[in-house]
């Protein structure tokens, strides 16, 4: 456990993400950043953002892990949950003791319990007057989440809406490509992703882990390298071995 006052932690986390804004960045890459800031600076374990499509349907954007990844996917299929409440009404949720909410969210209750959650809480993200989803907090205690917290969580949510619009003022009129780069985006990510889990014999996570490193270590994008695996037949057997160097190496 650190001894540094937390302050001083959320202040770091703030200024390292908005450095990423002001140079080149990858908008998966920054925001699963993001969401792993929320689980270090908050009361909670995993985290996870939600962004809607043009056709107001919630997408996933980014998640801490694929435990995340796995209770967000299951409160879109499920159509209820803290961050649905949340990119509905336009208000942060907050449940400190999940198992009350059982009347509420009869589906995803018994999910999430069952995962090991024991607290849910969802922050939404707006623009220009407008919900454009929703950043899920899940805790394994029970608990309410503090003002300070939620504050800190509306905070990295500014952030995130400031990743994915920063090219153009958002208005109702320039926000839609720019969702649609965004959820693009992670869809490229999301299919490397599970072709390096079939070529290399890695989980989820261990894929995403690598591609992440591999692009950081060569000043690549991240969705960038995704695209080149998966579309350029040419360099896909160099890129993956030098992938697969990279699983075997030892950590550090």
């Amino acid at each position: 456990m650190t001894d540094t006052p937390r302050e001083t932690r959320v202040l770091d986390a703030v200024v390292s993400l908005v450095d990423s804004l002001l140079d080149d960045f990858d908008v998966v890459d920054l925001l699963t950043a993001l969401t792993e800031r929320c689980a270090e600076l908050l009361d909670i374990e995993a985290a996870g953002f939600l962004l809607a499509d043009p056709l107001h349907q919630l997408r996933l954007l980014a998640a801490t892990s694929e435990h995340a990844r796995d209770i967000e996917l299951f409160q879109l299929q499920a159509d209820e949950g803290p961050c649905v409440d949340c990119y509905t009404t336009g208000r942060p949720v907050s449940v400190a003791d999940i198992e009350r909410a059982t009347e509420r969210w009869p589906r995803f209750v018994p999910a999430a319990a069952g995962a090991g959650f024991a607290s849910v809480h969802a922050v939404p993200m707006r623009a220009a007057g407008i919900v454009l989803g929703a950043l899920g907090l899940f805790g394994t205690r029970a608990g309410e989440l503090t003002e300070a917290d939620l504050l800190v969580g509306q905070t990295l949510t500014h952030i995130a809406c400031v990743a994915i619009l920063q090219e153009h003022p958002p208005t109702p009129a320039t926000l839609m490509p720019q969702l649609r780069s965004a959820l693009t985006s992670r869809v490229v990510v999301e299919q490397a992703k599970g072709l390096l889990r079939q070529m290399l014999g890695v989980s989820v996570d261990q894929a995403f882990n690598l591609l992440r490193t591999y692009a950081r270590a060569n000043g690549e994008h991240l969705t960038d390298v995704a695209q080149r695996l998966m579309t350029d037949r040419h360099s896909r057997p160099i890129l993956v071995a030098r992938l697969a160097e990279l699983a075997a190496a030892p950590p550090h």
